[in-house]
């Protein structure tokens, strides 16, 4: 199963939660994810808490949505914060799709500890969600009851 994070700048959000996935995700389960803006570079505190928590950083790069024109996704997450008023991004295809939206810790300001505090508690919750999604029985799972499971783990 391929699974697809996408959020605007591909640099913080989407790049936790594709290395968190693909650093809990068992064999035959893949993530990567893009930006439909991307910045072009990966937010380096995104990189220095990945690497805290033992989390691989090799390979992650911001970049748009060609990234998976040749292997489409089976699930696409949007973890922008709509909230925050971001305008998510449109994946159009037979993807199943989720929104799992996220506060942008890189918008956070005060100290480094502050900073270090913010990116931490968003990698908590992506793992949350991640360890939620993997444990799911799929070979159980109609593609609405997975639709619906999906969308109950973005209220996590």
């Amino acid at each position: 199963m391929r699974v697809l994070f996408m959020c605007t700048a591909n640099s913080c959000r989407s790049i936790l939660s594709e290395a968190l996935f693909n650093h809990l995700a068992p064999a035959g389960f893949e993530a990567v994810s893009a930006g439909s803006f991307p910045k072009g570079q990966v937010h380096p505190r995104s990189l220095s808490t990945l690497q805290r928590a033992g989390i691989d950083i090799r390979g992650l790069t911001s970049k748009g949505n060609d990234a998976f024109a040749n292997n489409p996704p089976d699930i696409v997450i949007t973890v922008c914060d709509n909230a925050a008023g971001e305008a998510c991004p449109l994946y159009f295809g037979p993807a199943l799709k989720t929104h799992w939206g996220l506060a942008d810790p890189s918008e956070v300001h005060g100290s480094e500890a502050q900073l270090d505090a913010a990116f931490d508690a968003s990698l908590a919750h992506i793992e949350l969600r991640c360890k939620t999604f993997l444990s799911l029985p799929f070979e159980r799972l109609s593609r609405d009851q997975l639709q619906a499971e999906i969308d109950r783990i973005g209220t996590l």
